[in-house]
């Protein structure tokens, strides 16, 4: 079984397709379900974030795999496979496992080395845990991935160039002017309270805003964000309230920037609510309303940019100013660039070593099936031994099968130490197909013991 990956990204496709193909959370379940549920998969996990959609899966055929996953994600996405195939991409093996480890150190975000993709990542993994769809391979993959992007995050400096999409967002509102200058004294408005939408409200909390107010579906979550902000022992802490969600028009007025990333299927600030909260804002405000909308899909009607008073930033603007080229002088970007690099090399060992103890572990079943045979065979002969020699006495039938044991195992432990390191090498996998002919070795007691491993997984993830 190998790691296939087929999904789409800012890097491979428009903003707007991304906006039509997000997935809600109950979107993101039955997708895991259906792909087990296609012959070529028997693990799958799905890493759904605002400029990603991705679905990982364990199978057995890669054209057969590519097929199957192409035509899901078509299928749950609500987006025709054939307008949706140009944008996919597709990893396979070593290159899938690349893929993700590169995605969990922030190499292939938008933001170049942001740490919210882990959070993200230990999300997909979590779903496929709490649905049985993500099994031995997958939880590997994923828990592996996530101690690569820790690594890459303690021993490089990716974090100094890994702002998060929320200080981005900001710095692309404030346009030039330092972010803790332009937000001191404002009123913000967060909508929404889940892990992007509280990073964004820690975010202006200590650049200074003077006045926080989360809005939230459930008020009680909003409620404990803005009772922790006010109480941030980091910085002094804003004014900090929470309202449901059914204030937010009313709180508009008095807004100064406004960020919103909730998981709402339909749009939460339209063009005509904006409109009416320009026309109450107070007299003499002469600085736009500065949005920030972070949800995919979009939570702000993208026809507030044609609105006078209103300064929106979205996925889209994020994504072109991600794009565009660099203005940062060539001095500052040298330590950036040995960062990356670094990261890349650690990215590349750790795609090396978790290949090779795959490839180990695929011939870890043969290797049980061959002792497990032969100390059916010892247990075997020994009975007939007792047999052919009932005098025995329980110290001598004891030394004898102590003996025998002895040189079974004696006989048996150069092969299967050298089998093992072989078998750790690229094309290693064909050292277990020897060992399973050479031995004669029933198949059905080798897939027995991978049954075995795969519910002792199971049972450790319960």
């Amino acid at each position: 079984m190998s790691v296939l990956v087929v999904g789409l990204s800012h890097r491979s496709a428009p903003v707007s397709v991304l906006e039509r193909a997000a997935l809600t959370a109950d979107q993101r379940a039955k997708l895991l379900h259906d792909t087990l549920a296609a012959e070529p998969a028997v693990e799958a996990a799905a890493l759904a974030t605002c400029n990603r959609i991705e679905l990982y899966a364990d199978v057995d055929k890669f054209h057969a795999g590519v097929a199957e996953l192409s035509t899901l994600l078509a299928q749950h996405c609500g987006v025709s496979l054939e307008e949706l195939t140009p944008y996919l991409y597709v990893h396979y093996e070593d290159r899938a496992v690349h893929h993700l480890f590169s995605v969990a150190c922030g190499l292939d975000s938008m933001v170049v080395g942001e740490g919210q993709i882990l959070g993200q990542i230990k999300d997909a993994l979590a779903l496929g845990q709490e649905l049985h769809t993500a099994g031995r391979l997958l939880n590997e993959l994923f828990q592996q991935a996530l101690r690569v992007g820790k690594r890459a995050h303690s021993e490089t400096g990716i974090d100094k160039a890994g702002q998060s999409l929320v200080t981005f967002g900001l710095e692309q509102l404030a346009a030039g002017t330092e972010v803790p200058a332009w937000v001191a004294g404002k009123r913000a408005l967060v909508i929404g309270a889940g892990s992007m939408s509280s990073l964004a409200a820690t975010t202006l909390a200590r650049a200074g805003v003077g006045e926080l107010v989360i809005a939230n579906r459930t008020l009680e979550r909003a409620e404990r964000l803005a009772a922790a902000l006010a109480g941030d022992p980091e910085q002094a802490g804003p004014v900090a309230r929470a309202v449901p969600m059914g204030q937010v028009d009313a709180e508009l007025p008095q807004a100064d920037i406004v960020v919103s990333c909730t998981g709402a299927t339909g749009l939460v600030l339209t063009a005509e609510a904006l409109e009416s909260a320009l026309g109450q804002r107070p007299a003499g405000r002469t600085e736009p309303l500065a949005l920030l909308d972070l949800a995919m899909p979009r939570d702000v009607d993208a026809a507030a940019h044609r609105l006078d008073g209103v300064r929106l930033v979205d996925i889209e603007t994020l994504a072109e100013a991600s794009a565009a080229p660099s203005d940062q002088p060539a001095a500052s970007a040298g330590p950036m660039a040995a960062d990356v690099d670094q990261v890349r090399g650690i990215v590349s060992a750790e795609v090396a070593a978790f290949g090779a103890a795959q490839r180990a572990a695929r011939i870890t079943p043969t290797v049980v099936a061959l002792r497990t045979m032969a100390a059916d065979v010892v247990a075997l002969e020994i009975a007939r031994l007792e047999g052919r020699l009932p005098d025995l006495d329980d110290k001598e039938r004891a030394e004898i099968t102590q003996t025998v044991r002895r040189v079974v195992d004696k006989l048996l432990h150069a092969p299967t130490v050298r089998v093992k390191q072989l078998a750790s090498t690229p094309g290693g996998a064909g050292y277990a197909d020897a060992l399973r002919e050479l031995f004669d070795l029933d198949p059905q007691a080798v897939a027995a013991v991978s049954r075995a491993d795969l519910n002792d997984a199971n049972r450790g993830r319960a």
